[in-house]
């Protein structure tokens, strides 16, 4: 019922909303970020659509959004992140940006002007979405490095057998007569 309100109102009642994240099926950290990057692609299809429409300022904004989101679902697939990072993500490709972009096509004609105050609202949100983007990309990347921070004092604890450290001696002791 819900959904059939909103598609109506975002252009797709006829059909049933797809589910990206099955909550009744647990997805691999590798499916659930597949699922994500095919997300991504679905949604540069729309805006290439939508390009005609769109502001210049708006079509650029979504490409750079793009662009560091693809390169973040990269980054995560190789170096992994935690579970609300990954939802944040998803919810980025899967509704937020694409949410903005269907309401602002579905406005009449006459407000797609480039200065107009939809215009506007949307660069707006566009803004805030590159933005949070941004915060994300820092967290994960961030997260990382504290991983790695974490894992070297794991290091150092676990070595550090009894206080014992191996360290380099001192050097060699210049004689009296040497000179440098």
């Amino acid at each position: 019922m819900v959904a059939k309100f909103f598609g109506s109102l975002f252009g797709g009642a006829e059909r049933e909303p797809r589910r990206v994240l099955d909550e009744h099926l647990p997805l691999t950290q590798e499916q659930e970020l597949e699922q994500t990057r095919l997300a991504l692609t679905e949604l540069r299809s729309a805006v290439r659509r939508a390009g005609a429409v769109l502001p210049v300022l708006a079509s650029s904004r979504l490409r750079q959004t793009d662009d560091l989101l693809a390169a973040l679902i990269g980054y995560i697939a190789e170096h992994g992140a935690s579970t609300e990072q990954r939802v944040l993500l998803n919810a980025m490709v899967t509704d937020y940006l694409p949410t903005s972009l269907r309401v602002y096509r579905a406005l009449p004609a006459s407000t797609h002007a480039e200065d107009s105050p939809e215009a506007e609202k949307l660069l707006e949100q566009l803004d805030i979405l590159h933005s949070t983007a941004l915060d994300l990309d820092n967290q994960v990347r961030t997260g990382a490095i504290a991983e790695l921070s974490v894992h070297g004092r794991f290091l150092q604890d676990k070595f550090d057998v009894g206080g014992i450290r191996l360290t380099p001696g001192p050097g060699p002791q210049p004689h009296e007569g040497d000179s440098h």
